[in-house]
């Protein structure tokens, strides 16, 4: 029989990429959608056919207790979150409930339905798997570059807060239950994919919208932003190989190379044959009120235990982006309509 898995946030950028590997691994795969109308549900269909649509709601209880006693999954990937960080302060509450109560909620449904108690062995048979999207903005003001599983969190977002809440759970739920739960602290993961309102979109966009003379300058924050950027699609495969493993662990996930939003840009208009500096305006109203400066993974342990590494170069993949932008404005697409998705 093939084995199960339960997906929130599915209709995101990771929780495509995750599905289609899942997929590929001959997975049954089940995407958790909140209502019963959700547009984004029909236009993921048009991408993942072979998955089936389970209703349940992060921020309601029952449902997902509904929702896993339905599916009965083999592991669950928890990705559903308010995941851009500058609303994160335009919506506290709302980021706290989805992104950090969010975390609490699909634990004690997993463990309600899997009638787990404390003390059990988290190598239990038949035992639900679970993986939580942690984020590398828990690290925030960092204390040390690069950042390990051991380095010491100070969020600087109510984001990187609530996801830094719902890590802590995961380690909770793990050793006072004996749950296979396990986090991923994710670095910056983008594709053509990801949605218009992150940075490396903005400016993917932005170079198409220059190039086809659509728009004459891109508006952005501080170019002097560093962070460790790779392709989500290789990032996926690494949440999967986590719950593969032979006890729960976490792992940091990234290149371990760091690259400013300056030189994310100099890539940027480079694939497309222009002159960044002819283009780009910098605008302090786009400044976070509280900013983290710089983030790089040091993925070793991950390399190490689970034989996983990046694929994709930074130059791959922002000249990925750029080209899949062109072809979407030379078609006419909206980059809001996740149908368009390569």
């Amino acid at each position: 029989m093939a084995r199960r898995a339960l997906i929130t946030g599915i209709t995101g950028q990771d929780g495509s990429y995750l599905a289609e590997h899942l997929l590929e691994q001959g997975y049954e795969v089940w995407g958790l959608a909140r209502g019963q109308a959700n547009p984004r549900v029909s236009r993921m269909r048009k991408l993942l056919t072979d998955v089936r649509v389970v209703r349940g709601d992060l921020l309601d209880q029952g449902s997902l207790i509904s929702a896993v006693e339905r599916v009965q999954p083999d592991e669950v990937y928890n990705l559903g979150a308010i995941s851009f960080v500058p609303m994160s302060w335009e919506q506290a509450e709302l980021t706290a409930e989805v992104t950090g109560m969010g975390v609490l909620r699909m634990l004690e449904a997993i463990r309600v339905c899997s009638g787990v108690s404390r003390g059990a062995s988290a190598a239990a048979s038949g035992q639900i798997r679970f993986y939580q999207a942690s984020s590398s903005e828990m690290f925030g003001q960092v204390s040390e570059t690069p950042q390990t599983e051991r380095t010491a969190f100070h969020p600087r977002s109510p984001y990187g807060v609530a996801k830094a809440y719902g890590h802590f759970l995961t380690q909770n739920y793990r050793e006072s239950y004996g749950m296979f739960a396990v986090s991923g602290i994710l670095f910056n993961h983008e594709s053509p994919r990801r949605g218009a309102e992150f940075v490396t979109r903005k400016v993917s966009l932005g170079v198409a919208r220059i190039k086809l003379g659509l728009a004459t300058e891109l508006r952005l924050g501080n170019l002097e932003a560093r962070r460790d950027w790779g392709f989500a699609g290789d990032y996926v495969k690494a949440m999967h190989l986590m719950l593969q493993a032979g006890k729960p662990e976490d792992y940091v996930i990234g290149t371990g190379r760091m690259k400013s939003v300056r030189e994310l840009v100099e890539a940027a208009f480079h694939a497309a044959g222009l002159d960044w500096e002819r283009y780009v305006v910098t605008d302090q109203t786009l400044h976070r009120p509280a900013e983290v400066d710089l983030l790089c993974a040091d993925p070793k342990k991950a390399r190490v235990q689970l034989g996983w590494e990046p694929r994709v170069s930074f130059d791959e993949l922002v000249a990925m982006m750029v080209e899949a932008d062109l072809r979407l404005l030379t078609d006419g697409g909206d980059p809001h309509d996740d149908s368009s998705w390569p």
